[in-house]
């Protein structure tokens, strides 16, 4: 009830919140489905209740927004049905249709209270974004871009985009790893979260970081495990579609175990419903190429094999007639060669014995022309050995006269860099030493400095030069508002106290 005070009728906070609340009661009493975005969830695990942060944006700024509940049975209930329908969790940043009752309290204010969730309704709204998304794509004449693009015969280079600890990212390695061809790949990790507010922002970045790097790589992998539609509405989004048909190399997808397709993957060079099914996908390419391969090499080799048994017959055959030929030719010319070595013979006896005095003749000349040359060249050789010995000595005797010079003059300059270095190292011993002692000096000055303003502000000091302390209840007073009639004061002076009461105090004004 109102209360009349100063002739103002006046209520209650408790009056006014309950009659809000019965207004709104009386006036909102049925419940209403409204539309708007679920920005934050806030699941409280202990207790099982939810208390989602309800907006409405335009433009991209709030317009609206308020506070409501979830009770824990309402929010088991309607999960369940969120994750038959669409294969994922209520969470954050979706769009959803509500049915909620108008609640007031007077103690926690205005709320929604929170009593179903259509799934089906996100659902819709992440469809007609899709739909949005494809109309843009081919307005700009980019859809098909990145199919367009050509693909490498044997790709082995790939750009991965995806989580380091994804079991999807894992599946796709082991796979191409353990492939039982053996083939070869290089891949490389440029790691981003998958799903969610920042999984576009993520997957452009590392693509513009692969691009920087794109004459490594011959095409670029977005690998994430299995999800329902609500974890895949990023790869919807216009700017990362777009960031796709425009990259110069070819993208291929493995992003979830669905069967509507996302944008992404329509417009990627080519796209699997797995990343183990990706890697299957590269794997069987470079099986493409191999099986024809292997086919010319079947028949290259049952060629050769062919080739070389007819050759092998066609050589046995020449080389019977070859050797028949042959024995044929030696019979023909061995009996002609056996005489015509005894007619060499023959004429070989005959010239040697007619050179034989000719011969003789021509040693005992040699015989006798270097018994008469031996004995000069060996004086020649004695006296060219004695100038050899002389000019040796020499030349030994002037090089190591410029040996000695060499240490002396080493020597002496030694010596005077030694004396000049330890002259240096004397002047810096003394500068230092001065320095040191002047800093001690000035250290002491300022230690003695503070000891005499240490013992004047000592309060024995203080108390001796006939000031005192005043305490009440053991504490200094400093002004007179501290005390009142009857105190019990306590005052120190130098060699004693004093006990008092306070009859009167009297304030000093400044002027």
């Amino acid at each position: 009830m109102p209360v009349i005070e100063n002739e103002r009728k006046t209520f209650t906070l408790f009056e006014v919140m309950n009659s809000i609340k019965k207004t709104l009661n009386d006036r909102y009493s049925s419940a209403y489905w409204v539309k708007a975005e679920m920005n934050k969830l806030n699941l409280y695990k202990h207790s099982g209740h939810c208390y989602p942060e309800l907006v409405e944006k335009k433009d991209g700024k709030v317009i609206a927004q308020i506070r409501s509940h979830l009770w824990k049975d309402d929010y088991l209930s309607i999960n369940e049905k969120f994750i038959s329908t669409l294969h994922e969790p209520l969470k954050d940043g979706i769009k959803v249709l509500i049915l909620v009752r108008i609640a007031f309290e007077p103690e926690h204010g205005l709320a929604l209270h929170i009593l179903d969730i259509d799934p089906y309704y996100t659902m819709g709204d992440l469809e007609k974004e899709k739909q949005e998304t494809i109309s843009r794509l081919r307005a700009e004449g980019i859809f098909y871009n990145n199919k367009s693009l050509t693909l490498p015969l044997l790709p082995q280079r790939i750009a991965i985009i995806s989580v380091e600890s994804s079991k999807g990212y894992a599946d796709f390695l082991k796979i191409l790893e353990n492939n039982p061809r053996k083939y070869q790949f290089f891949q490389m990790l440029f790691p981003s979260v998958l799903q969610g507010d920042n999984a576009v922002p993520g997957i452009i970045q590392q693509l513009k970081r692969i691009k920087k790097v794109i004459h490594h790589f011959d095409a670029v992998a977005i690998i994430r495990g299995g999800g329902g539609d609500i974890g895949l509405s990023c790869y919807n989004n216009y700017r990362l579609a777009k960031q796709i048909a425009l990259f110069p190399l070819p993208v291929i997808t493995g992003i979830g175990h669905v069967t509507n397709e996302t944008v992404t993957e329509q417009i990627s060079f080519s796209n699997a419903i797995t990343p183990t099914k990706l890697a299957e996908y590269l794997i069987q390419l470079f099986n493409d190429f191999a099986m024809p391969v292997r086919k010319a090499e079947d028949v290259l080799f049952e060629r050769a094999k062919r080739l070389l048994h007819d050759n092998r017959i066609q050589f046995q055959s020449e080389l019977k007639l070859f050797r028949s030929v042959t024995v044929t030719i030696v019979n023909d010319n061995k009996h002609q060669l056996r005489s015509l070595t005894q007619s060499l013979v023959r004429q070989a006896r005959f010239v040697f014995q007619n050179n034989r005095v000719s011969l003789q003749r021509i040693r005992n000349d040699i015989r006798k022309n270097t018994e008469v040359f031996f004995p000069a060249s060996r004086q020649r050789v004695v006296h060219i050995e004695n100038v050899l010995r002389k000019e040796v000595n020499e030349r030994f005797g002037q090089l190591k006269n410029n040996i000695i010079q060499y240490l002396h003059q080493l020597f002496r300059s030694s010596t005077y860099q030694l004396l000049t270095k330890k002259e240096k190292v004397v002047h810096i011993e003394e500068k230092m030493t001065d320095s040191a002692y002047r800093r001690i000096k000035f250290s002491n000055s300022e230690l003695n400095a503070i000891e005499k303003n240490l013992r004047n502000i000592d309060p024995q000091n203080v108390l001796n030069r006939g000031y005192s302390i005043t305490l009440l209840n053991g504490r200094a007073i400093k002004n007179i508002s501290q005390v009142e009639k009857d105190d019990q004061l306590t005052t120190l002076i130098a060699d004693g106290s004093i006990n008092s009461t306070i009859t009167t105090t009297k304030e000093f004004t400044h002027e």
